[in-house]
């Protein structure tokens, strides 16, 4: 494979990991704190990926002085993601949520040019914007629901570009899995702090499952997501976020019985249609020896 289907692969995994691990999320909002949920999965998620990191031997404190810095912006970018996503998660419908959050793969891309010196073909930004128009046929979010949460959302988009971006500059030497742990730590600590000033409620046998649940899938996620921006062309790989809305459908219909309509449909094939064609010319280009 190609680095530019490695990357899409990895995308493609962590959205659909991120996707289950928001519904799984949301589903505690009505029993569980947003700080208390946070940090109990923190505790989990950091104790499981430390113990992987030292099982495959990448955990080290030895990390160059220029990649502790852009290690620690980037923390800091997650940390932020995670308050503002994850507030209005709690508060908003997770459609429009979704929607908004789609615009990531226009400004990380954007940013790809900007900071990194990449360049976008017409085809590729086509692709984008194709793409973009199918999540808009998909979840068609009304004026009626763009709140305050909704300007979190877009804070949260800032920030997961600047994360996103941050990720390209770190050195190949650092060890994925160690800087997702690193996320996952400080994830915890910022919740947790936080946490002491909010009442804490009791944890039952279905809250604590769905905790277990949303630890695993955001280890999968945290590690996955960082691998995809360590490799490929991030406008190719950019099309790709789009997969978490077509996860979204399928939960609804398989746990919530939500029966997607025609526009629905067609945005999703929209969606699939522009991922489908950016992996297979980025196939063909890689067969041709031109990268």
């Amino acid at each position: 494979m190609s680095p530019n289907a490695r990357g899409a692969m990895c995308m493609i995994g962590a959205m659909t990991a991120f996707t289950v691990n928001d519904a799984l999320m949301k589903s505690l909002a009505g029993s569980l704190p947003l700080a208390q949920a946070v940090f109990l999965r923190g505790l989990l998620t950091t104790g499981l990926m430390l113990a992987l990191a030292l099982a495959l031997r990448q955990f080290t404190l030895r990390v160059p002085r220029r990649d502790r810095f852009l290690i620690a912006c980037r923390t800091c970018a997650e940390v932020t993601t995670a308050f503002f996503f994850l507030t209005a998660l709690y508060n908003m419908h997770i459609a429009n949520v979704s929607a908004i959050m789609q615009s990531l793969p226009l400004t990380v891309s954007l940013a790809g040019v900007v900071f990194l010196g990449q360049t976008i073909g017409r085809r590729r930004l086509a692709a984008i914007l194709a793409g973009f128009i199918g999540v808009l046929l998909i979840v068609r979010p009304g004026a009626e629901g763009f709140t305050i949460y909704s300007l979190y959302v877009l804070a949260a988009v800032a920030c997961v570009t600047v994360r996103d971006i941050l990720s390209r500059k770190i050195s190949q030497d650092v060890p994925s899995l160690l800087i997702a742990l690193n996320n996952a730590i400080w994830v915890t600590v910022a919740f947790g702090v936080t946490s002491i000033w909010s009442e804490w409620a009791p944890v039952d046998f279905v809250s604590g499952l769905t905790l277990v649940g949303a630890s695993l899938t955001v280890i999968v996620a945290y590690f996955l997501a960082v691998v995809s921006m360590r490799v490929g062309d991030i406008a190719a790989i950019a099309p790709f976020r789009y997969t978490s809305l077509l996860v979204a459908i399928v939960l609804g219909v398989v746990l919530f019985d939500e029966r997607p309509d025609f526009l629905t449909l067609l945005g999703a094939s929209m969606v699939v249609g522009t991922g489908l064609f950016t992996l297979w010319r980025e196939s063909r280009l890689a067969a041709a020896g031109t990268g």
